[in-house]
């Protein structure tokens, strides 16, 4: 029998293992692992504490009229705050229609106090 006979194979007694061509590595990349900041949110959770702290302290009207106008403000430009921004919104829109509808029935009683008072004084 012949070597030949089979190809491929050659000198079966003095096989030489084949192995593949080292790779040829380039530049070493380099990978940065860090955290990526959140998004930022913090007029939303202001306007949203400021309603929340309004229905608890809802005495004065300055605290709603500063938490809707930062509500507003997040709402543009914190999208990652729109849950937020909308409850504050909504909470202290609450508190400066119901602050304005107090104002406006309490100069209302005064008006017709003042009205009635000049006529009946005779």
């Amino acid at each position: 029998m012949s070597d030949d006979q089979y190809p491929g194979q050659g000198n079966q007694g003095h096989h030489q293992p084949q192995y593949a061509p080292a790779p040829q590595y380039g530049q070493p990349t380099h990978v940065t692992v860090g955290y990526q900041p959140a998004p930022p949110r913090g007029l939303s959770i202001a306007s949203m504490v400021l309603g929340l702290v309004s229905i608890v302290l809802g005495f004065t009207f300055l605290v709603p009229l500063v938490g809707f106008v930062l509500g507003i403000v997040g709402l543009r430009k914190e999208p990652a705050g729109r849950g937020m921004a909308v409850t504050g919104l909504i909470l202290n829109g609450l508190f400066v229609v119901g602050w304005a509808l107090l104002v406006i029935f309490v100069i209302g009683i005064g008006a017709a106090g003042i009205a009635t008072s000049g006529t009946s004084g005779a």
